[in-house]
């Protein structure tokens, strides 16, 4: 059965070069299992040949789902990029979670969920 997300560009707040990292770990597999994912840090870099991108609103075209794998101090500043980028649906992995944050999210008209992704979508 194929994932509902495989066809959706996803972007992974986090994602990181440390390959000992969630985020590395996240993009990485996502990446490899032909998902169309976009890498967001804030300084720069690339996985696996991808360029990271240092703000959602450098990546061509639509982004519908985004993965947040950062700090809770960081939420609400990725959560502003991914309202002005039109972001249906965030996954908030754990760790990466405030209230404030998941509130904002839904009042943004954002789909919210606090799970690991990966887990929840049979990816791991």
């Amino acid at each position: 059965m194929p994932n509902p997300y495989q066809h959706k560009p996803i972007a992974v707040f986090g994602a990181s070069e440390n390959t000992a990292k969630y985020g590395y770990k996240i993009f990485h597999t996502l990446h490899e299992q032909g998902f169309t994912v976009y890498g967001i840090n804030p300084k720069g870099g690339q996985i696996d040949g991808q360029k990271l991108y240092t703000d959602l609103s450098q990546i061509p075209g639509p982004v519908e789902v985004a993965i947040l794998v950062i700090a809770p101090a960081a939420l609400i500043g990725a959560l502003t990029q991914c309202q002005a980028k039109g972001v249906k649906e965030v996954w908030f992995q754990p760790g990466a979670h405030s209230a404030e944050a998941l509130a904002a999210a839904q009042q943004a008209g954002m789909h919210a969920v606090e799970a690991c992704f990966m887990a929840e979508n049979g990816l791991w």
